[in-house]
């Protein structure tokens, strides 16, 4: 079905032409109508698989045909989790908005940044607000965006939401919402947690899921490489350079192995960015515009981080080290084999993941080639730890008491983030 059969208007048509599409993926083909004909909507799709374009189309073409109000009061809010992803979604809106008449006026909010140019750039009415949860909520408490016009709520990744811990936030801002309005939630699953959040949030919804909970496309080749720990930075390194890798996206379990690996990579001349939590928004999006223009030949990132980085062609991810959680590891690989294309997930596995890799493939339900390359093989067993031996006093002398670390008061020390 092409995407002229859809009741989209004719400037839409033209933006999606532009963009080089011809026919709508399955999630738009069923979302784009639901949300035409004003359906609350409750939709599981795989990154990747184009939901973007299955609600951002759909709700510029109903905006487009109505009447404007001088002070332009924010019609259609969408929440993500992460600022690289409110950036994402900002220009998706723009592409697609690029030949509606009147222009529709759309403001992408977030963290990490001052608040000031923000407030200043919603002064004059927006039809379409994209913000992360704790900005929006900044915003709110100073009065600088009314809610109370909102036609359409979209949240988006709504999974991840609810993990990083903006429930809460979620229910002040609908709080502040009409009741009578639109609803659309999309997630990678329907959770338990997702389907509480949908009790009192969504009126008789259009339910879809385009591909079955917590499964990779087909399009993503997954190898796991079984190595000794203290090898993979040096294997990594070889992998980049034998295969010849220009766009490589690596995932790190925190914000420090993510600096270090970055250093080493640019130590042998494989030219490497990190982005995660401590990182300024404008070394972020540095990074992921070098990355994307082919400047930088490997990103380093967090799981948080990562979400919003929506490369078509991304040949490359790589775990450095297995997630935590186990659905992690769908999100992560679904970087790679986007809207049909070839992909392909590496991870590289230690002795001590192999029963994380085991959780992994029961959740997936498909078994993970284990290779191994020459030169890096794993041990047999996990190399022993050594305790090293307590010294000998010398005669006479009687043996130290262990030295409190600086500064110590018997208090546990406050371990740091890891996100």
């Amino acid at each position: 079905m092409p995407f002229s059969k859809l009741g989209l208007s004719d400037p839409l048509l033209r933006a999606i032409a532009d963009a080089g599409y011809t026919s709508p993926s399955p999630i738009q083909s069923q979302a784009i109508p639901a949300v035409l004909q004003g359906h609350d909507l409750l939709a599981a799709a795989q990154t990747g698989t184009g939901k973007t374009a299955g609600f951002t189309l759909p709700l510029l073409h109903r905006l487009s045909q109505q009447s404007f109000s001088a002070n332009r009061p924010i019609r259609v809010l969408i929440l993500t989790p992460t600022r690289e992803l409110a950036a994402q979604v900002g220009e998706s809106v723009n592409k697609y908005g690029a030949h509606l008449h009147p222009r529709l006026k759309t403001e992408v909010v977030f963290g990490g940044v001052k608040i000031n140019p923000q407030m200043m750039r919603l002064r004059g009415g927006v039809d379409v607000l994209v913000a992360t949860p704790g900005r929006l909520l900044d915003l709110a408490s100073q009065n600088a965006v009314k809610l109370d016009k909102v036609e359409t709520l979209v949240l988006d990744e709504a999974d991840r939401m609810l993990d990083m811990g903006f429930i809460r936030d979620i229910r002040k801002i609908i709080a502040l919402l009409p009741k009578k309005r639109q609803n659309l939630l999309f997630s990678a699953t329907f959770s338990e947690e997702i389907r509480k959040l949908t009790t009192g949030l969504l009126v008789n919804p259009v339910k879809i899921e385009v591909a079955p909970r917590n499964t990779a496309a087909e399009t993503v080749e997954q190898i796991a490489y079984l190595c000794n720990k203290a090898d993979k930075s040096a294997l990594l390194c070889h992998l980049v350079k034998s295969n010849d890798w220009q766009q490589v996206l690596v995932f790190t379990s925190t914000k420090h192995g993510a600096n270090r690996l970055t250093e080493k990579l640019n130590k042998v001349d494989i030219k490497a960015a990190a982005i995660h939590g401590n990182k300024s928004q404008g070394a972020r999006t540095s990074a992921l515009s070098g990355f994307k223009s082919g400047e930088i030949r490997v990103l380093v990132a967090t799981d948080v981080a990562a979400r919003g980085i929506d490369i078509a062609l991304l040949p490359h991810v790589v775990n450095f080290e297995l997630p935590r959680a186990p659905a992690d590891y769908v999100h992560r690989i679904g970087r790679t084999g986007r809207a049909g294309e070839e992909g392909q997930a590496i991870s590289l596995v230690s002795h001590d993941e192999l029963s994380a890799l085991r959780v992994i493939e029961k959740l997936t339900g498909k078994p993970i080639r284990r290779e191994q390359v020459a030169g890096f093989e794993a041990s047999a067993t996990a190399p022993a730890v050594v305790p090293e031996a307590p010294r000998t006093p010398p005669p006479g002398r009687r043996p130290q008491q262990a030295r409190k670390p600086s500064g110590a008061s018997g208090h546990r020390p406050r371990s740091g983030n890891h996100a």
